[in-house]
């Protein structure tokens, strides 16, 4: 649906200027149009955006307006929760430095070096300014990198203590993490998803497949999960991919017709939610956690998962957790109706309004096959990596022959506080491990716990179940993954069990750490899909614990057959 005048954007309860900003975002509106609400001042246009674009892998606080993405969309979709304001929590900000003070004060164990305790200081400041949200995550970042940079760099070099590291290379080191390849992948595939959104793609695509599934309220549950699972191949961004299924579905639900709180509605929200939560485990390009573990074992482990390697390991968990997702909610949320009378209708005419085909997305969905190819042949057919892959590809979409989109259309689209964290987080854990301040921890953590000679299984079961629970209180996987992957290295490097295969249970232990599954601000998805008001958070808390019950089950039933047998726990 394409917008023409700018008074046809003043619905929902926002107010014109709010959304056009939405609209302007999600590039639903003619070139003139564009131009006209460009020329709007900065203060007005985006007074009370709450921009998913903008959002990365963990949730903002915003400016206090309702949230217009959906809307400028479906402009039937009623208005949503009103998001919090973008401001500083003063207290998590006091106690992340009180805690990082209190840290540097202590007395220097025996076998850490300062920095090493610097850096586990510098740790638990980022703990608590992300689980408490203390500021936005990019600007978290900048305040991780400025804190290594002087308090590292006046402190003596972890190597040769009789030297100080000076803060020239303290800087260097806390900025390493941009030099980590997997960081252009995530960099890169975020451009993929603006390309989706740009060309509108990605809408296609979830109309196409909802379309084929018919009205049964059954049969649209398991289109609202096999939408999810195609989007998962082929956008790399958890939030992109639930922003675009979110509209459809509210759009859907007011076409049926149907109560937008009833069990159907929260039914559907919450299976879209936990699809793209089941299918982060399943593909390695599908969320910017998993390219974290990837950079913290190329760095550490001085190997690499590969794209199929990975798929081969994640696809029979995410599967089947695909079907528990689908019973479980049917059963936890029983539909009141068996049929919605129109339904395939109304899809078939939401496919029918995006008109032909255009020759943009044409050639996305060219590229896309192609990096879908390449991706599932390395090191197979070809001998090129996913990063190096992602980023030819986003080259060719640039170019002006290929005509898929522009800079000037993609740069506000790209979640920029995504890739600092990222960066940032992989630094952080690099810095980590290079104070020996990672394996100081780890050794402390397999003392206390009994792991020097405990088994594989034992050593995943009971790191998996920690990870559940400490996930709890972050609102980012990516943020979990920056803090916690190092430090499970570090254990797994720590303990004695003969032939532990360090790559691959690290990379099962990052598979855990995607289960965002029990509360909406586990993950941005969660909370994109809870904006809509179609459930209370008790209906998603139950469908949660149903699915981690379930997927740690999982985790432990593969572990003990499949990935035994595929050599992932011992060589």
């Amino acid at each position: 649906m394409l917008f023409h005048d700018i008074t046809a954007l003043d619905w929902g309860g926002f107010d014109r200027y709010q959304a056009a900003a939405a609209a302007l975002q999600c590039g639903h509106m003619t070139e003139e149009l564009r131009r006209k609400i460009l020329a709007i001042p900065d203060g007005r246009r985006n007074a009370g955006l709450f921009d998913l674009n903008q959002w990365g892998d963990g949730p903002r606080r915003h400016s206090g307006a309702k949230e217009p993405h959906m809307a400028a969309v479906l402009p039937t979709v009623p208005a949503v929760r009103p998001a919090p304001d973008e401001s500083v929590n003063a207290w998590g900000l006091a106690a992340a430095f009180i805690a990082l003070i209190a840290v540097m004060l202590l007395p220097t164990p025996q076998a850490l070096p300062y920095a090493g305790q610097i850096m586990l200081g510098l740790l638990l400041f980022s703990v608590i300014l992300w689980v408490t949200e203390a500021v936005d995550y990019a600007i978290s970042a900048v305040l991780i990198v400025a804190l290594m940079a002087f308090l590292l760099g006046l402190a003596p070099n972890a190597a040769r203590p009789a030297e100080v590291l000076g803060t020239g290379a303290a800087l260097g080191l806390a900025l390493g993490g941009f030099a980590n390849t997997a960081l252009a992948l995530v960099a890169a595939a975020t451009f993929l998803s603006a390309g989706m959104t740009i060309t509108g793609l990605d809408r296609r695509i979830a109309l196409f497949v909802l379309s084929r599934v018919g009205a049964r309220t059954s049969r649209v549950v398991i289109g609202a999960i096999l939408v999810g699972i195609v989007l998962s191949f082929l956008v790399p961004s958890t939030t992109a991919r639930v922003a675009c299924l979110v509209p459809i579905i509210m759009g859907i639900i007011l076409a049926f017709g149907v109560e937008r709180h009833s069990r159907f509605a929260g039914l559907l929200m919450i299976t879209t939610a936990q699809a793209a939560s089941i299918w982060n485990v399943g593909i390695k390009t599908a969320a910017a956690q998993n390219m974290v573990a990837v950079g913290f074992i190329e760095k550490t482990l001085k190997t690499t998962v590969t794209y199929p390697e990975w798929f081969v390991a994640a696809a029979p968990w995410a599967i089947a957790m695909s079907v528990v997702l689908y019973f479980a909610m049917m059963w936890l949320m029983k539909p009141e109706m068996q049929e919605i009378a129109g339904g395939r209708e109304s899809i078939r005419k939401a496919l029918a309004e995006l008109g032909p085909v255009k020759g943009a997305e044409w050639r996305l969905l060219a590229i896309s096959a192609a990096l879908l190819a390449l991706w599932s042949t390395e090191k197979i057919l070809h001998p090129f990596d996913t990063s190096t892959t992602t980023v030819a590809a986003i080259a060719v979409m640039f170019l002006p022959w290929a005509g898929v989109m522009g800079w000037k259309q993609a740069q506000p689209r790209i979640p920029w506080g995504t890739v600092i964290l990222f960066g940032v987080g992989i630094s952080l854990g690099t810095a980590l491990l290079q104070t020996r301040a990672a394996g100081w921890l780890a050794n402390v953590i397999v003392q206390n716990l009994g792991l020097q000679d405990a088994s594989a299984f034992s050593i995943l079961a009971l790191l998996s179940l920690f990870l559940v629970v400490v996930h709890l209180g972050f609102a980012s996987a990516t943020a979990l993954a920056s803090a916690m992957i190092p430090i499970v290295i570090a254990v797994l490097q720590s303990v004695r069990t003969p032939g532990l295969n360090l790559v691959g249970m690290t990379m099962i232990l990052q598979f855990v750490v995607s289960f965002g599954f029990i509360l909406p601000v586990n993950a941005p998805q969660n909370m994109v899909a809870y904006g809509t008001g179609t459930f209370a958070v008790r209906d998603f808390v139950r469908s949660g614990l149903v699915l981690t019950a379930a997927g740690y089950a999982l985790i432990l039933l593969l572990a003990a057959t499949y990935w035994s047998w595929l050599g992932l726990l011992t060589k």
